[in-house]
């Protein structure tokens, strides 16, 4: 899923693919200020998986605590 494994960037298509949605559905997010931080590179758009990590744990609800 990484594009860069020393710096833990994935791709757009990458994330799209990890939540099950197209890559419109994940800019239109991105056009409502929803989702994980990004950087947009040379025109391509990556995410840093701490970044997506820290969303998803935004995301968590319900049942307890691990």
């Amino acid at each position: 899923m990484c594009v860069d494994e020393d710096r833990k960037l994935v791709s757009e298509l990458a994330l799209a693919t990890r939540y099950g949605k197209s890559i419109r559905a994940m800019q239109r997010w991105r056009a409502k200020g929803y989702g994980p931080v990004f950087m947009r590179i040379g025109g391509s758009i990556f995410y840093r998986m701490e970044d997506i990590e820290a969303f998803e744990a935004r995301m968590r609800r319900g049942g307890e605590a691990q």
